[in-house]
């Protein structure tokens, strides 16, 4: 016997079993009216509602329905509502200008955008065939008391566009299936031990590789959501005392906001002794893995994947063969990105590229048949990022052969801010690298040459300011340079390439790897 693996099945466990179980908590501080405590059996009412909504504006199995949103129950109850009846969920990042959003809906083909009030301002000028702002017009979406129209379960299916930041100026559509959604959470909640007894805060952007697929393996086991609407370090430690959290997972930006925030607590700190905290997006340093144990008392796993990865590759939890090891010995051996997640195979290239085989590798990019060759060729994803693999079988990520830079958690193409740096008139070149940050990991540095004739342009050269507000105005925020460096000139090789690495080398020196 063969039953197809979707994403229903998560939604169908929990009602089943938990239906009378309080499911999510709802941010209280949402712009929309926030939602009522949902129990699992009104989650999946709201999430089959949502579905007969949508056929009712005669969307067929397949169409794309995206949403725009930072945290909340609206946007857990989308992930079902299109996916598990046979639609496509389209989750965008809410940090996007209206340029960047508009490009994500025209390319998936959208048919509805719903949209966080919050962002009305900046992006209520995105055109769509239905537009509606979440809370009570999305609401009204909801067709109560009718069965959705049947869709007949296919693992193979598409059941999410997850958009990429990339490494060129447009992002890349990764096609999700629901196989790879349903593997991906069942080993993630496997290996880091999801229980019906857990309650998770949604410090990660659920629109985020869906949230890393938490959302899955969390309702799957019954477990309760606890939303998060924007990360705040004093916050995060009042809601995990006030709800009992027992996981998160984040950034490493978020660490950073906990370990600030701890430090003016007073008294013990929520959670120590029975907090999991899973980290990915970059490797923090060691001595921030070990204030973790330290201070917080809390287990610190680290995770590496990508969007294309759904997006678990691999996982560095602590073991057994470890426990008579010093704190900070055991930082230095979770720093590495970690071992092969269960069914996932890794190698390196001969150029030292990590390469991995697994069940929560995209299907393609949608609708860029050569990017998807490309990235699958040879039958391994190749994840662009540079690797060593050690004898117990352990990935580091020691450099990025992708021109992207990771803050905050979050995919910066240098390549893009170049191209709006470059159409100031006063730059001639430019270089964008990151750098090392204590906060975000590594944050945006532009290295500027400015034109031989910059000082007779209009308001004459441009300083740092004005080339940072530059870019604000043109780019999401998070991916503008935070600082600007002038130059004379830029290495460059005998054939005109910019050579980052010697950009980049007195920024990084005397650090072991070339991210952080």
């Amino acid at each position: 016997m063969k039953v197809p693996l979707t994403v229903a099945d998560h939604l169908r466990r929990a009602e089943l079993v938990y239906g009378d179980r309080i499911a999510i908590v709802d941010e209280p501080d949402q712009v929309a009216a926030p939602m009522p405590d949902l129990t699992y059996g009104r989650v999946a009412e709201l999430s089959r509602a949502m579905a007969a909504g949508l056929d009712g504006m005669g969307l067929d199995h397949g169409a794309r329905v995206a949403m725009v949103s930072h945290n909340a129950a609206r946007l857990l109850v989308f992930l079902f509502g299109t996916s598990a009846f046979g639609r496509v969920g389209v989750p965008i990042n809410f940090r996007l200008n209206a340029e960047e959003v508009q490009y994500i809906v025209d390319h998936s083909g959208a048919d509805v955008l719903i949209m966080d009030p919050e962002l009305e301002a900046d992006l209520g000028d995105v055109k769509v065939g239905t537009r509606l702002l979440a809370g009570e017009e999305s609401d009204s979406l909801f067709v109560e008391g009718v069965e959705p129209r049947p869709w007949t379960p296919d693992e193979d299916a598409t059941a999410t566009i997850n958009y990429t930041s990339g490494t060129t100026a447009r992002p890349k559509g990764v096609e999700m299936t629901h196989r790879n959604l349903w593997l991906n959470a069942a080993v993630f909640g496997w290996q880091t031990g999801v229980n019906d007894r857990d309650v998770y805060l949604h410090t990660l952007p659920m629109f985020h590789c869906n949230g890393w697929g938490m959302p899955y393996a969390m309702t799957g086991m019954g477990g309760r959501h606890i939303v998060l609407r924007k990360v705040d370090g004093p916050e995060i430690l009042r809601r995990i005392d006030r709800h009992g959290v027992t996981l998160l997972c984040g950034a490493p930006a978020v660490i950073a906001a906990v370990l600030d925030a701890a430090a003016d607590w007073g008294g013990e700190i929520p959670g120590s002794g029975t907090m999991r905290i899973v980290v990915a997006g970059a490797p923090p340093p060691t001595r921030t893995i070990e204030r973790v144990e330290t201070e917080l008392g809390w287990e610190f796993i680290q995770i590496y994947g990508l969007t294309e990865t759904a997006p678990l590759l691999t996982m560095n939890r602590s073991r057994t063969e470890w426990d008579d090891d010093t704190p900070a010995e055991r930082a230095a051996r979770l720093s590495r990105a970690g071992a092969p997640a269960l069914g996932v195979t890794l190698t390196t290239s001969p150029e030292g590229e990590l390469l991995a085989r697994s069940n929560h590798v995209l299907k393609s990019y949608w609708d860029q048949p050569d990017a998807s060759a490309e990235a699958l060729a040879d039958d391994w994803f190749h994840t662009g990022d540079g690797a060593t693999i050690d004898d117990e079988n352990y990935a580091t990520i020691t450099d990025r052969k992708k021109d992207v830079i990771i803050s905050g958690g979050e995919n910066v193409s240098s390549i893009e801010v170049e191209d709006t740096l470059f159409s100031h008139p006063a730059v001639a070149e430019v270089a964008v690298i990151g750098v090392p940050d204590e906060k975000w990991g590594e944050t945006i540095k532009a290295l500027v040459v400015l034109a031989p004739d910059a000082d007779s342009l209009d308001g004459g050269a441009p300083d740092e300011r004005g080339l940072i507000d530059h870019c604000r105005k043109r780019l999401a925020h998070f991916k503008c340079p935070t600082t600007v460096e002038f130059r004379d000139e830029l290495a460059r090789t005998a054939t005109g390439k910019l050579q980052k690495f010697k950009l980049r080398a007195p920024y990084w020196e005397g650090m072991a790897k070339q991210v952080n």
